[in-house]
């Protein structure tokens, strides 16, 4: 039989389509990145709270490749200016949002509340939802191990200390530092000027210098900045630095750093989302968990402080030693737990009490 030209046309374009159904059903449909935000509190720099989110926001990418798209907003005053970004975030896609500061809690909270099939993670606070976890670290472990390095390298006894806001968490690692001095120099005494800023870098480094005129010779702090450190640096006295190694902007002065690395947890739970089994967690990690290191030691460091802070490191990971453990007295000599005992994580989530080696009255939390 003779085929016309049209007919032809039509058996070919018959047999293209028949071949282009069954490529399509051999290929596996093309699954969407999971869309991934960040709101950081302040700027990402080169060192700082900010910073460590951000290493770990790199190494997500890194890891997950085109599996993931991820979009971060930095120096989001918390409030609403908070919920207006996280709800912006929620809208256009993003299933799975972090939100990396304490005062960020009750806005995603309610955003959490607004989109129920999206997933919520809040560092550092209390608060949860069916769709919203949250995650801490145990700063004060890493705060007690540094207490040891400027209890033993201090001459004046006194050591100064850059505060944020005089919120908990705050408030238990001025505590544990000092408790991790007077571990090793029943003396010393810790003096603290609060900025009631988590990143104002003039502030900082104002209270840094009123410090070291108060006779502070090793300066630590909680706040975002590189200030305080470089405060020491230029006054030629002792630094701590928090968050990140800030040893570039204190190459002689920083004895050590307590350091804060994100990067295991934000790995599982993003892959928990990709997996379809994300539950909303309470996560608190501290030395045995990786969350919390101490590090690089300056060279001006004697080895045997050297080896005393990482015995009290490897026994704090083993459970062996707790920064809080009783007896515990208040500056104000009042018992806070008896001899014997261990203070309880509800407890220390809400400390609102200098202990004894703290200098001055504890403002209170706005």
């Amino acid at each position: 039989m003779k085929w016309s030209r049209s007919q032809t046309l039509l058996l070919t374009a018959a047999l293209f389509c028949a071949s282009s159904a069954t490529t399509a059903a051999q290929e596996p449909a093309k699954t969407e990145p999971l869309k991934i935000g960040f709101v950081y509190v302040s700027p990402i720099g080169d060192a700082g709270w900010t910073y460590q989110h951000d290493l770990a926001r790199v190494a997500l990418e890194k890891k997950f490749g085109d599996k993931i798209q991820v979009k971060y907003i930095e120096s989001v005053p918390e409030g609403a200016d908070a919920e207006r970004v996280v709800r912006d975030l929620a809208q256009n896609g993003h299933q799975l949002i972090f939100a990396t500061s304490f005062g960020f809690m009750n806005p995603t909270l309610k955003v959490a509340n607004q989109f129920p099939k999206n997933f919520f993670e809040h560092a550092t606070g209390f608060k949860t939802a069916k769709n919203m976890g949250f995650y801490n670290a145990r700063f004060y472990e890493g705060r007690y191990l540094a207490g040891i390095i400027a209890g033993k390298m201090t001459k004046t006894n006194t050591a100064g200390y850059v505060a944020a806001y005089p919120i908990p968490e705050v408030v238990m690692g001025i505590n544990a530092f000092t408790r991790g001095m007077r571990s090793v120099n029943p003396t010393a005494q810790v003096k603290v000027v609060w900025t009631n800023s988590w990143y104002d870098p003039g502030r900082e480094r104002e209270a840094a210098d009123t410090l070291v005129s108060q006779g502070a010779d090793v300066l630590t702090h909680h706040s975002d900045s590189t200030a305080a450190v470089q405060a020491a640096e230029a006054k030629k006295v002792y630094a701590v630095a928090y968050h990140s190694d800030m040893s570039k902007y204190a190459p002689n002065m920083q004895l050590a750093a307590v350091t804060h690395r994100w990067e295991n947890y934000y790995t599982g739970v993003v892959q928990s989302v990709l997996d379809g089994t994300w539950k909303p967690s309470q996560v608190w990690g501290g030395v045995k968990e990786g969350f919390i290191q101490v590090g690089p030691i300056h060279s001006a460091i004697p080895a045997e402080v050297v080896a005393q802070v990482k015995a009290a490191e490897a026994n704090i990971a083993s459970g062996k030693l707790h920064p809080f453990t009783g007896p515990l007295r208040d500056n104000e000599g009042k018992e806070r737990l008896a001899s014997g005992h261990t203070i309880a994580d509800e407890a220390l989530l809400k400390m609102d009490y200098y202990v004894e080696g703290v200098q001055g009255k504890l403002p209170t939390a706005k």
